[in-house]
C-alpha cells in the first residue's frame, strides 16, 4: 500500500536525486518497472546499465535522468527510507499508486499531488485514514497541507 505523510518530515529523504546519484547501482536501472518508468515518465529507452537513449539529448547515463524518474527508482528500490516525492511531477503519480501496489512505501509530499480521477486505495499518515480518490484525499489533505 502507498502510504503518505504531507509536510515537514525530518527522517525524509529531502533531496532524493542527490541520494540517487550517489547510491544507485546498475541493477536499478535495468529492472523492469524502473524501465517502464524511464520509457514513460522521460520517454527514454534503457539500453544497458549506463547507457539510456533519451529523445532529447541522445545517449545518456542514468544521472542524467529526470528528477521525477530518479525519485521514483529510489522510491520503489529503497524501501526502508522515506522520500520526498514532492521531487516529482504529476505525470508520477500513477507509478507511485503502481508501487504502492506491489510493495508496501512510504512518501512525503510537502504538496497536494494529483492522482487522477480514478478510484485508488492511499493511507494518510498524518491522520491514519485510508482515501480512495482525490476528492477523499483534498478533503483530508487540504487540512494539512498549507
Amino acid at each position: 500500500m502507498l502510504s503518505i505523510f504531507f509536510g515537514d518530515m525530518p527522517e525524509a529523504v529531502y533531496d532524493p536525486v542527490v541520494f540517487f546519484k550517489n547510491t544507485y547501482t546498475d541493477e536499478w536501472i535495468t529492472d523492469g518497472l524502473s524501465r517502464e518508468m524511464i520509457r514513460d515518465v522521460d520517454g527514454s529507452e534503457v539500453l544497458g546499465p549506463r547507457v539510456i537513449d533519451s529523445p532529447v539529448f541522445g545517449g545518456i547515463s542514468p544521472r542524467e535522468l529526470s528528477g521525477g524518474v530518479k525519485t521514483l527508482i529510489a522510491i520503489y528500490q529503497v524501501t526502508e527510507r522515506i522520500f520526498n516525492a514532492s521531487a516529482c511531477g504529476d505525470n508520477c503519480a500513477k507509478w507511485l499508486l503502481k508501487i504502492g501496489q506491489i510493495q508496501d512505501v512510504t512518501i512525503n509530499l510537502r504538496h497536494l499531488m494529483d492522482f487522477g480521477e480514478g478510484e485508488f486505495i492511499v493511507k494518510i499518515l498524518n491522520t491514519d485514514q485510508i482515501v480512495h480518490n482525490m476528492y477523499e484525499m483534498i478533503t483530508v489533505a487540504g487540512m494539512i497541507v498549507r
